[in-house]
């Protein structure tokens, strides 16, 4: 028992110290042990501890904090954007779309790369509240294996950047990702103010996020085809298989709202990433 502790012990050092950035090692949220504390808190409320709270109570009227709420999304993600235009377009247009390895050298153009991802990643942790309000609203029914594993699942591969890959190749995937967030943060927005009048734009706003999802897939799979690239190719292992996957999800969630329903019967609102 003693030697298994101590080589469970020798493998997180490894992971989380040997292998990890040291540009990155001060930022708060580099530890695993919060990350995942999070992560087990949020769905330990959204799935057991919010519904029973909530059982027997009204629902809250959060319409006031969630537009302001969807306001800050919309401005953080803008913002993001234009910092992530700047870096790959900016520069002297030194990002390269066929193979960008990750600079290691502590320059500024490596910090303000890193800058981007840590905030990048602080908004990943933020969304987590879209499942909140859901709860606290009564609801669960928005609930979804999609709308958790989604969640979960761009906490964890952001933080994975930021920890062990701050830069690189996959940055692509988070500058479109935060394209999509602005226009679909800004439907949210127009549909609490009349959700019957916007209620047109979630099919292009699913639409945009399936296009981003196959996008993902071809530029991750791009370096495959790069035999000197210094970006580690075993990232594809991830990035691929985890972007069909949502490609899939997306499009079963479509078809079943868009494609085998009449136009009147696919009015019903789905909070989906």
């Amino acid at each position: 028992m003693i030697q298994l502790l101590t080589a469970l012990g020798d493998l997180y050092h490894y992971l989380n110290v040997e292998l990890a950035d040291p540009r990155t090692k001060d930022y708060y949220i580099t530890s695993p042990i919060l990350v995942l504390s999070i992560l087990i808190l949020y769905h330990y409320f959204v799935r057991n501890i919010g519904p029973k709270l909530m059982q027997n109570r009204e629902a809250f009227n959060l319409k006031p904090v969630i537009f302001y709420y969807n306001i800050l999304q919309i401005l953080v993600c803008l913002y993001l954007f234009c910092k992530g235009s700047k870096l790959i377009f900016g520069w002297n247009r030194r990002f390269s779309w066929l193979c960008e390895p990750v600079e290691w050298e502590d320059t500024p153009y490596s910090q303000e790369t890193i800058r981007l991802i840590w905030m990048y990643t602080t908004t990943k942790l933020v969304d987590l509240l879209d499942t909140v309000f859901f709860v606290l609203r009564k609801k669960n029914n928005k609930v979804s294996f999609l709308h958790l594993y989604h969640h979960t699942g761009m906490v964890l591969l952001t933080w994975s950047c930021i920890k062990w890959l701050p830069g690189g190749h996959d940055l692509f995937i988070g500058y479109i990702n935060l394209f999509v967030h602005t226009f679909m943060y800004l439907y949210y927005t127009l549909a609490l103010t009349d959700s019957r009048k916007y209620i047109w734009m979630k099919k292009y706003i699913t639409q945009l996020q399936m296009i981003q999802f196959f996008l993902n897939i071809l530029h991750s799979g791009i370096i495959l085809f790069q035999p000197n690239c210094g970006y580690p190719k075993w990232t594809t292992i991830v990035m691929i298989p985890q972007n069909t996957f949502m490609l899939f999800l997306f499009f079963d969630f479509y078809r079943k709202e868009y494609l085998r329903k009449k136009p009147e019967e696919s009015g019903n609102h789905h909070h989906v990433e």
